[in-house]
């Protein structure tokens, strides 16, 4: 056995590992290095980058080429969305400032070009009409022309009515509905003769009555007195 150890010892000793180098060797070795030729166009370059854990990550990848172009669409198309939206709003404000303008000038406008020149057939515009009605309505009575009186009397009163003191009478109102129409915006003897005037009026024509002459006269001589050509102005 003791034989056996002495001969392993050698093999042992050659597996051991090798001494470390002295600081004067490696010293010598690096020198012997930097003096070689043939290592002088050699060049070593390194360059450590310490990573930060906390710093996000940078993608190297770029955005997609349709998300790009959906986003300039989008930003092309909002800013046609803010003109149109403009547009409109300048479209309606011109609208509703068209709509205040007629309704100024409709109550700006005068009464006349929206009243009526005929009540059914009988002509009612003042030009027609002579000035003095009553005059001419009682001549032509005096010329026994009695249905022409009564119908100067009748036009001529809607005329005042309606070119001198607003009464809203139309083109198609009837006789009863003028007189209703009178009640309600002239003066109660006014409405009272006009009353009267209409009843003899459809009584000579319709009825096919003789009028009485003391009312026939009566009406004559009051036309301009109770149907001026103006109202009177209301007392404050």
């Amino acid at each position: 056995m003791l034989s056996l150890a002495l001969l392993l010892a050698p093999c042992l000793a050659a597996q051991a590992d090798p001494p470390m180098p002295s600081v004067e060797a490696v010293r010598s070795a690096t020198e012997r290095l930097y003096a070689d030729p043939n290592l002088h166009d050699l060049q070593a370059d390194h360059k450590l980058r310490w990573k930060n854990d906390d710093e996000p990550a940078q993608r190297s990848e770029e955005a997609p080429g349709w998300l790009k172009s959906f986003v300039r669409w989008l930003s092309e198309a909002g800013r046609w969305l803010v003109w149109l939206a403009g547009a409109v709003a300048l479209v309606l404000v011109g609208l509703r400032l068209r709509g205040w303008l007629a309704l100024r000038g409709e109550a700006a406008a005068p009464r006349a070009l929206s009243l009526p020149t005929h009540v059914r057939e009988l002509d009612i515009r003042p030009e027609s009409l002579p000035d003095d009605i009553g005059a001419a309505a009682l001549a032509l009575w005096q010329r026994e022309q009695a249905r022409a009186a009564l119908s100067l009397l009748y036009r001529g009163a809607l005329s005042r009515l309606v070119h001198g003191h607003g009464v809203p009478v139309r083109a198609a109102s009837t006789e009863g509905e003028c007189v209703q129409l009178a009640a309600r915006h002239v003066a109660p003897s006014a409405s009272a003769f006009f009353g009267r005037l209409v009843g003899l009026w459809l009584g000579t024509v319709y009825g096919a009555h003789a009028p009485d002459a003391t009312v026939v006269l009566a009406l004559c001589a009051d036309f301009e007195s109770q149907l001026p050509r103006r109202a009177a102005a209301a007392r404050p």
